[in-house]
């Protein structure tokens, strides 16, 4: 009973709105399919970060030290709002129903994934959320804890993966860009302000 608790417990807090979501839904109906895929891998490679410094202890000395968390904490608001900001001001975007949107070419494969990364790595609410569900797992001298919050780890590192690609593929759709047609700049802006707040309610919350 337990394990299928946590394991619900994954699927809600991967498919519930938040920051990530919407980068991804930014950078898929912006850039194409191609740079929402590589931003949901680069959130999921960001979970893999938190869940390794999380069952290694690191995680434990990072929540002891205020400074050291408030500087991680402004560090994640001021990227998310940065990247709203790209959002609300980014010229007009056109889609074809037929055919996902052309990537730029000066965009580059490394730079979604990256700001997936950097998205999900510096959300303070991300790395509390999985200091708080680790530390119900690792007991010192309990090997068997130990191997279960490893496998959970990776449940949640692929549960992000998938989900976020599949959100991804959803939004190019040629359906789906049919409804977003007439109005994508008005959804990247709704996008870009989606991240200011997410980001300016990190920097106010203590």
């Amino acid at each position: 009973m337990e394990i299928t608790s946590y394991i619900i417990l994954g699927l809600l807090i991967v498919v519930s709105p938040g920051a990530d979501f919407v980068l991804v839904l930014k950078n898929s109906l912006g850039h194409g399919r191609k740079a929402g895929l590589l931003t949901g891998f680069g959130i999921g490679t960001g979970v893999c970060i938190h869940i390794s410094y999380s069952i290694l202890g690191i995680g434990h000395l990072i929540s002891q030290s205020m400074i050291l968390f408030t500087m991680i904490k402004y560090a994640g608001s001021a990227y998310l709002i940065y990247l709203g900001l790209t959002g609300i001001f980014c010229p007009k975007l056109t889609f074809d129903a037929g055919a996902a949107p052309v990537p730029k070419p000066h965009d580059k494969a490394q730079r979604y994934f990256m700001q997936g990364f950097l998205c999900n790595m510096l959300n303070p609410k991300t790395m509390l959320f999985f200091l708080s569900v680790f530390s119900q797992f690792i007991s010192p001298g309990d090997d068997n804890r130990s191997s279960f919050a490893l496998i959970y780890g990776l449940y949640i590192s692929v549960l992000h993966i998938f989900w976020f690609c599949l959100v991804a593929y959803l939004v190019t759709s040629e359906k789906v860009l049919a409804v977003f047609q007439r109005a994508g700049k008005k959804m990247s802006q709704a996008c870009g302000i989606g991240l200011v707040a997410f980001g300016t309610t990190i920097a106010f919350t203590n």
